[in-house]
């Protein structure tokens, strides 16, 4: 009897270790993003060379009715999503910027990406983000309060949906 007892107790302690284990929180991935480091399904060899800069995008995407298959961008990043790593900003050249996700959410990239040039490759388009959605990301960037207060209307902007990344410098 005191076997069986001493047999559950181990049981319920090891399954209860194992929720634990997955119950914890999870941050973006680690890493220190350096020169060459590749995130997603990869980017080509040639993707560097074959790069428009953020100003051609747009141009691309007002010509070619707000969206843009397979193209490539270079772009330092400002931003990742403190919580897990699953979006991030890149600077214009206008010094604005725009915001990536990663397709299908499949992956994730380390916060040590910011400050970094890297090349995208994916899909752009042109697109009308909400009130909402704009306060969820200035959360999730863990943006002061009176800053998240202040956005107040919906706006247009350049997003961009990442295959992979590629840090170049």
């Amino acid at each position: 009897m005191k076997f069986k007892a001493l047999l559950l107790a181990a049981a319920l302690s090891t399954s209860a270790l194992a929720f634990a284990q997955e119950s914890k929180k999870f941050g973006p991935p680690a890493g220190n993003a350096v020169i060459g480091d590749t995130y997603g399904g990869g980017v080509a060899s040639n993707a560097e060379s074959k790069a428009v800069s953020v100003e051609k995008l747009s141009k691309k995407l007002k010509k070619e009715n707000k969206k843009a298959e397979n193209v490539a961008v270079k772009g330092k990043v400002t931003d990742v999503c403190e919580k897990k790593g699953c979006w991030l900003t890149i600077q214009t050249e206008d010094n604005s910027q725009f915001f990536v996700k990663m397709k299908d959410y499949a992956f994730f990239v380390p916060t040590a990406l910011k400050g970094k040039n890297v090349v995208l490759e994916g899909m752009a388009e042109r697109k009308v983000t909400s009130v909402d959605e704009q306060k969820h990301y200035a959360e999730d960037a863990k943006k002061p309060q009176a800053e998240i207060d202040a956005i107040t209307a919906p706006k247009e902007e350049i997003r961009f949906v990442a295959n992979g990344i590629k840090v170049v410098d």
